[in-house]
């Protein structure tokens, strides 16, 4: 049995954790921290009463060390961030401070607790970062491996490189047991609707336009954020104190490619469900259109990295993990998940 302590719990990918640990470790205690920015949502995980809830920030230190003494907390499971691209271009200056100086408090505290006044038992701290603080890659370039040199491109990355560093530096300098995993884009159920897939999907429900950055040929690999979840807790069972390992979900798919599967999707869907119709009637399949009709190319973001991949080789091969969805699987469950949750993200959208 185990006590985990889980940041940014409230989130998409925090949450999908939650859930997930929840389903498979019943006998672990969960404790979520998180302080509910716009992208953290209670409701993401209120249908979990026995995983415990704490609303404060990463970086109080204070309330970490006491989360982690008081409650016997001997792994801690690092989501939360801030993580949009285009708000790190617009506001860098909050990505900066939680990203790096949140993750800094919370390393502060677990050192402390653990090492400091530890009795020497075993621990893990786990990192969760992203495949964008290696930069872009060409056409032809590898994917991405645990060595491939970083070269954040955005705000946003540079603030996840720095965190990352940081983690290593704890567990080189003060022997923490640690461990990070980059993961590649993620899509599922819980995800805010900033980011493209659930973003493009209300979107089209309602009408509204499809802005597709570019020529839409920006390459991404898609990851169902319940693999990144199994890869993670390989990491933290399996992985090797101090060892960096990523996880990807072997899909890449130009964003257009992503789009155009969307609005066959949304077409689909009101097909075979003429009730949907009623519910969304300014959608265009609701008056007989297609829902390509929406897309429409604007400006492409500043730095705009052109293609990530990730190769999941290790991770393969030392914790036995590989991605369980194709993209087309995996984004059937999503559009099916969206449409039977409205009461989630509805609230969102005021």
């Amino acid at each position: 049995m185990a006590n985990l302590l889980v940041t940014g719990g409230a989130g998409f990918i925090g949450g999908n954790f939650v859930h997930f640990w929840r389903e498979r470790h019943p006998g672990d205690t969960v404790h979520v921290l998180d302080c509910l920015t716009y992208a953290g949502n209670r409701s993401t995980i209120a249908d979990l009463p026995d995983a415990q809830f704490h609303k404060a920030d990463i970086r109080d230190t204070d309330t970490a060390e006491a989360l982690l003494r008081d409650h016997a907390i001997d792994t801690l499971v690092n989501f939360a961030a801030e993580s949009h691209v285009d708000r790190s271009i617009s506001g860098p200056d909050a990505f900066i401070d939680t990203n790096i100086n949140g993750t800094h408090a919370l390393l502060k505290a677990a050192r402390k607790v653990w090492l400091d006044e530890g009795s020497g038992k075993p621990h893990r701290f786990h990192h969760v970062s992203t495949d964008e603080v290696y930069g872009s890659l060409g056409p032809q370039d590898p994917a991405f491996s645990e060595t491939t040199q970083y070269q954040p491109n955005s705000p946003y990355s540079a603030s996840k490189a720095a965190s990352d560093h940081l983690v290593r530096a704890y567990h080189h300098t003060y022997g923490l047991e640690v461990s990070t995993s980059n993961c590649s884009n993620n899509y599922g159920p819980y995800q805010y609707p900033e980011k493209l897939i659930p973003l493009f999907l209300i979107n089209a429900l309602h009408g509204r336009s499809l802005p597709i950055y570019g020529d839409g040929m920006n390459v991404r690999d898609w990851l169902h954020v319940e693999d990144h979840c199994r890869g993670i807790e390989a990491a933290i069972l399996r992985g090797t104190p101090g060892e960096v390992y990523n996880i990807g979900g072997g899909q890449e798919l130009p964003n257009l490619e992503v789009i155009e599967q969307i609005c066959a999707g949304v077409d689909q869907a009101f097909a075979v469900d003429p009730q949907l119709a009623g519910r969304f009637p300014d959608a265009p399949p609701a008056k007989g259109q297609k829902t390509e009709t929406l897309k429409t190319f604007v400006e492409d973001r500043k730095g705009h990295d052109r293609r990530y991949a990730i190769d999941e080789t290790k991770a393969r091969e030392e914790l036995g993990y590989s991605a369980s969805r194709t993209f087309q699987q995996g984004f059937a469950e999503t559009l099916a998940w969206y449409l039977e949750n409205e009461g989630w993200w509805r609230p969102l959208m005021k």
